[in-house]
């Protein structure tokens, strides 16, 4: 059971004080029933609610795979830069955040939801959930960095180490004569610019990153960067 004006602010039609001014207007109905009284609860699984005879239906949870386009910062807000959450526009909750980060240079694959629970088993590292990601690096990488990604590196400093989990990294080319190499790497972390201080502890630089998958859940190659959809039941499902 949930009250009236928590359901109407929950599915963005304004915040609690305008929805309170909405029903008590006579705006508002319950299964064809005016309902004045703010604080009236009611089955949000069950109830039929209108608001100016507009079927204003419940959603506890929304799950939105997002293809985050590079200059954009993942956040649910900030008061100056544009974020991954602003970017779904056609969003009802107003709890949206994105599970886990992307760094504001990185594109791909990331999960818009307000299911916290789901976001915490996808990004604790005791799930040991593989995140993988495809990059273009300035360097030729070798055998022995994908030895060295096997084994952990560190990440750290010589005083203060700070060593991975063992990652996979995949060499897909390594053009020599332009210094420059495609890779993906499969991690199950998520420390802080981790994909690119892996490759700087091993002499190289990231130009270019992308993820393209997390868990089992893969990003869908007809989104273009800044294009968004929802779960389907089959990816919920895998989850």
């Amino acid at each position: 059971m949930i009250r009236l004006d928590k359901y109407l602010a929950d599915m963005g039609e304004g915040t609690r004080q305008e929805v309170k001014g909405y029903i008590r207007q006579g705006r508002v109905s319950v299964d064809g029933v005016p309902v004045r009284k703010p604080e009236y609860k009611i089955d949000e699984r069950s109830q039929s609610v209108r608001l100016d005879e507009r079927e204003i239906r419940y959603s506890r949870y929304e799950y939105y795979m997002l293809n985050k386009p590079a200059g954009v910062i993942s956040a649910a807000r900030d008061p100056s830069e544009k974020t991954v959450i602003d970017l779904i526009t056609g969003k009802k909750r107003k709890d949206l955040f994105p599970a886990g980060r992307l760094d504001k240079d990185t594109e791909g694959l990331l999960l818009i939801t307000n299911d916290g629970a789901l976001a915490h088993r996808l990004l604790s590292p005791k799930y040991h959930v593989d995140k993988c990601y495809y990059a273009k690096i300035e360097g030729i990488v070798t055998e022995e960095d994908r030895q060295r990604f096997a084994e952990g590196i560190n990440i750290g400093t010589e005083d203060n180490e700070e060593l991975t989990a063992p990652a996979r990294l995949e060499i897909i080319a390594a053009d020599e004569d332009a210094g420059m190499s495609e890779i993906r790497l499969v991690i199950q972390e998520g420390k802080y610019h981790q994909v690119k201080r892996m490759f700087g502890a091993a002499g190289k630089t990231v130009l270019y990153l992308r993820r393209e998958s997390m868990g089992a859940l893969v990003l869908d190659k007809k989104l273009k960067p800044g294009e968004y959809r929802r779960l389907t039941d089959e990816e919920l499902k895998s989850l």
